[in-house]
C-alpha cells in the first residue's frame, strides 16, 4: 500500500489552529481505513505536540506520532494559502505533513518516514509542494523523493567510510562569525568566539534523536550534513530512531574533531564519546542552526587541541546535563534515578532469589520438612566445619548441593543494597556516583538499614559526587580528579554523614517498617494486597505500576534467607496482580471477539504469553484504545488478585517470571486460584461494559435516523 495517495492530499487546509487542522488531516486516514480510532490517533499527536511544537523552519508543520490507531505508516499532506502557527519561530506553517505510524513501528515502511524528513530540508521540494496544481502532481512530488527502496543508496561524499578520508588533526577553527556561549552546553564565551580560516577540512561525528524517532531525528541528521557538505567538512551522523539505528564505528569516534548530539532523549552509549570535545544540544537546534553548530563545535576542537588535558580530564567527568534534562522536573528525575538503581539490582534479585529458593527446595526432599531450616546453617568458614560447603562438598550429596546454591544465592543477596544505592548514585552523576554510592550501599546492609538505606545512601553519593564534579580546578589537577579527588572526597562524605548522623534514624525506621509488615493479619494484608494490586493494574507498567513493582523488589533484600517473610507475600502479590490485564484481555477477545477491532484481536492472541509471563505491557493496545473501561477494570481486578493472593500466604523469591517460575511459589494452587479470579473479574467488567457501550451506540444510531428528514 503506497505511503500517499490523491485521497491523503489537501490542498486548501484550514482550521483554526493547528490543532483543528490535525484533525482534518486525520480524518483523511480514517477515510482510507487506516485509522481505526481519531479520537486515540489525535490524542496520541497532541502528546507528542506537548512535549515539543512540531513547526520547523521554512513554513513546515509535520505533526506526527506512533499510534496503536494506525494500521498502515502513512502521509497526509495539506497546503495552507494563509499560513497556521505551527510553533516555529519565523512564522506560520504553509505545508504541513501529518506523520502517521503503528505503535509496533516495525513494518519496513518506516524507512520511508527519514526520507521525507530529509527532503523537507530541500528548498526545490517544498517550493514544487508550494506550487502543485493538483493532488497528483503532490503524490509524483512525494513519491519521486520518498519511495521503498530494495538497496539503500550509496552514502554521500560526507559520510564516506573512515578509511576512505584524508587524515587530519584537531589543529584549527571554521571561519565564521560565532554563537554566543550560552547557546552551547559546556562551551565558554572563549571557545565560542570568532577563529582564523580552517586550513583542511574537519571531521565531526553527530548523533540526533527525538521522542517519536520519526521526523526531527532525520530532519536535524540532514541539516547537519548539508551544513558540513557546504562548509567542506566531513561528518557522520548516528540516527536514533525508528528506522534503527547503525552505531558510529570505535575508529570514526577516534578520529572526529568534535562531536555533536542533538537530542531530546538520552543518548544511547554516550559513554563512548568520552574525551572528545562535546556540543550539546536539543534536536530542533540542529535543524534551525545547522552551520553554526559546526562552527562552534571547530571552535571548541581548536581549544582543545590547544589544551590537551582537557580531553583527559572531561573522560570521567560528570556530562553537561542536555536541554532536555533539564526540562524535566524533580519528581521525573528522581524517578529515573531510584529506577536506575532497581534495575541495576534486579539481576541480582533473580538470581539470588532463585538460586535460595531451588536451595529450599532440594534441602526438603534430602533432609524432610525441616530441610529449608537445616540448610541456612551453611556458609563459607562457618564457626562450626561441618557446615562449611568449601571443605564439606560432596558431589553425589543432594544435601551438598541444596547448600552450595543457598551460599551462592545468599551471596548474590549481599549485593542488593550497595548495587542499588550505587546505581542511584551513578544515575545522578554518572561514574563519579559509582564508588561513593556502593560503598554507602555497603554500610547501609551493615548496619540493616536495608533498602532505604541504599535509597539515601544513592541519592546522597550522587548528590556529593555530581557537587564535586562541577568543581572548577586547576588544570595541572585535572587529570587525579576522577581518580583520586572525587571518589575520596565523596566517598569520605557520604560515609560519614550515613553512619554519624543518617543511618540510626534509617535503621529505627526500617525496623520499624518490618515490624508492621510482620504484624499485619487480616484485614491489614488484605487492603495491603489490594493496595499494591491495584497500582499494578493501574497504569499497565507506568509509573504507578512501577512503583509497587520497585516496592516489591526492594523488599526481598528485607527477606534475606527467610522462609516466610512477608515481603515474600508481597512479591507473589504484585507479580499475580501485574499478569491479571494481558490474560484478562486475551480472554475477553476470545469469549466476545466481536467487541473487539481486528488489530486488538490480533494482540490478544500475543497477550495470553505476554500476561502468562508477567508482562503487564501487554494489556496497553486496549487501554490505549478504550482507556476509561479498560483502566478501572484492570484495576479493579489486579486489586482483588493481589488482595487474595496476600491473604492466601503465597510467597515468592523470583522478581519476575510469571508462571515460569510457579515451581518457586509458595503455595503455587492459591496462587493460581487467586490470578484465575481476578482474570476472570476483569474479562467479565470489560466485556460487559464494552456490550452496554456498543447497544448505546447502535441505539443512538437508531435514533438519529428516525429523526432525520424523509426526501419526497
Amino acid at each position: 500500500m503506497p505511503l500517499i495517495n490523491v485521497e491523503q492530499v489537501v490542498l486548501d487546509l484550514t482550521g483554526a489552529d493547528r490543532h483543528e487542522a490535525t484533525r482534518t488531516l486525520a480524518q483523511r486516514l480514517v477515510a482510507s481505513g487506516r485509522c481505526t480510532d481519531i479520537d486515540l490517533f489525535i490524542a496520541d499527536v497532541q502528546e507528542r505536540e506537548s512535549k515539543m511544537a512540531t513547526g520547523l523552519p521554512g513554513g513546515i508543520g509535520i505533526p506526527h506520532a506512533r499510534s496503536a490507531a494506525i494500521t498502515e505508516p502513512s502521509l497526509v499532506f495539506g497546503r495552507i494559502a494563509d499560513g497556521i502557527d505551527w510553533g516555529a519561530k519565523d512564522g506560520p506553517a504553509r505545508l504541513v505533513f501529518l506523520i502517521a505510524a503503528p505503535a509496533d513501528g516495525g513494518d519496513a515502511h518506516m524507512q520511508v518516514l527519514p526520507q521525507l524528513a530529509r527532503a523537507l530540508m530541500h528548498n526545490d521540494f517544498r517550493e514544487a509542494l508550494l506550487n502543485a496544481a493538483t493532488p497528483e502532481e503532490v503524490v509524483a512530488i512525494v513519491e519521486e523523493h520518498v519511495q521503498l527502496k530494495t538497496e539503500q543508496p550509496a552514502a554521500p561524499a560526507a559520510q564516506a567510510p573512515a578509511a576512505e578520508r584524508p587524515a587530519a588533526a584537531a589543529t584549527s577553527a571554521v571561519a565564521a562569525p560565532a554563537a554566543p556561549a550560552a547557546d552551547v552546553p559546556g562551551a565558554t564565551a572563549s571557545e565560542s568566539s570568532p577563529a582564523a580560516p580552517a586550513a583542511r577540512p574537519l571531521r565531526f561525528v553527530a548523533v540526533t534523536s527525538c521522542p517519536t524517532g520519526i521526523a526531527h531525528t532525520y530532519m536535524a541528521a540532514e541539516a547537519l550534513e548539508n551544513a558540513a557538505r557546504e562548509a567542506g567538512h566531513q561528518i557522520l551522523v548516528e540516527t536514533q530512531g525508528s528506522a534503527g539505528s547503525t552505531p558510529l564505528s570505535p575508529a570514526d569516534i577516534a578520529a572526529a574533531d568534535a562531536v555533536i548530539f542533538a537530542h531530546d532523549v538520552e543518548v544511547k552509549d554516550r559513554a563512548r564519546f568520552a574525551g572528545k570535545p562535546t556540543i550539546d544540544v536539543g534536536v530542533k537546534k540542529a535543524i534551525s542552526a545547522g552551520p553554526q553548530l559546526l562552527i562552534d563545535a571547530g571552535n571548541l576542537a581548536a581549544a582543545w587541541a590547544a589544551d590537551p588535558s582537557r580531553a583527559t580530564a572531561s573522560a570521567s567527568a560528570t556530562p553537561v546535563p542536555s536541554e532536555s534534562s533539564e526540562r524535566k522536573g524533580f519528581g521525573t528525575r528522581l524517578q529515573q534515578w531510584l529506577m536506575t538503581g532497581v534495575s541495576y539490582m534486579i539481576p541480582f534479585v533473580a538470581a539470588g532469589g532463585i538460586l535460595i529458593a531451588l536451595s529450599f527446595m532440594l534441602a526438603q526432599i534430602a533432609l524432610g520438612q525441616n530441610g529449608a531450616i537445616e540448610i541456612v546453617k551453611y556458609g563459607i568458614h562457618t564457626q562450626d566445619a561441618a557446615f562449611d560447603i568449601t571443605q564439606n562438598f560432596n558431589i553425589a550429596s543432594l544435601t551438598s548441593w541444596a547448600g552450595l546454591l543457598f551460599v551462592i544465592g545468599s551471596a548474590s543477596f549481599g549485593f542488593l543494597v550497595p548495587i542499588l544505592s550505587g546505581y542511584i548514585a551513578f544515575g545522578i552523576a554518572d561514574r563519579p556516583g559509582l564508588v561513593p554510592g556502593i560503598v554507602g550501599g555497603a554500610l547501609a546492609a551493615s548496619m540493616n538499614a536495608g533498602f532505604l538505606g541504599g535509597i539515601v545512601t544513592g541519592l546522597l553519593a550522587g548528590a556529593v559526587a555530581y557537587w564535586i564534579s562541577s568543581w572548577k580546578v586547576h588544570k595541572g589537577v585535572r587529570g587525579v580528579m576522577p581518580v583520586v579527588v572525587i571518589p575520596l572526597l565523596s566517598t569520605f562524605i557520604t560515609a560519614g554523614l550515613f553512619i554519624a548522623v543518617l543511618g540510626r534514624p534509617i535503621v529505627w525506621l526500617m525496623t520499624a517498617m518490618n515490624d508492621g509488615l510482620n504484624g499485619l493479619t487480616g484485614a491489614g494484608v488484605l487492603l495491603l494486597g489490594l493496595i499494591l494490586g491495584a497500582m499494578m493494574g493501574f497504569d499497565l507498567g507506568g509509573p504507578v505500576n512501577k512503583v509497587a513493582y520497585g516496592f516489591a523488589t526492594a523488599g526481598l533484600a528485607a527477606a534475606g534467607a527467610s522462609m516466610d517473610a512477608p515481603q515474600l507475600k508481597i512479591m507473589a502479590a504484585v507479580m499475580a496482580a501485574g499478569m491479571v490485564a494481558p490474560l484478562a484481555m486475551a480472554l475477553a477477545t476470545t469469549l466476545r471477539p466481536k467487541l473487539f477491532s481486528a488489530p486488538e484481536r490480533e494482540n490478544g492472541k500475543a497477550a495470553w504469553l505476554l500476561g502468562a509471563s508477567f508482562i503487564s505491557e501487554g494489556a496497553i493496545p486496549f487501554a490505549a484504545a478504550d482507556p476509561i473501561r479498560v483502566m478501572i477494570s484492570s484495576t479493579i481486578g489486579s486489586a482483588v488478585t493481589g488482595g487474595l493472593v496476600m491473604l492466601f500466604g503465597a510467597t515468592l523469591r523470583a522478581p519476575h517470571g510469571g508462571i515460569w517460575v510457579l515451581p518457586l511459589i509458595g503455595q503455587p494452587l492459591l496462587f493460581v486460584l487467586a490470578l484465575a479470579i481476578g482474570v476472570a473479574i476483569t474479562a467479565l467488567l470489560v466485556i460487559v461494559s464494552k456490550s452496554i457501550a456498543a447497544r448505546n451506540k447502535l441505539a443512538a444510531q437508531a435514533s438519529a435516523q428516525s429523526s432525520a428528514p424523509v426526501a419526497v
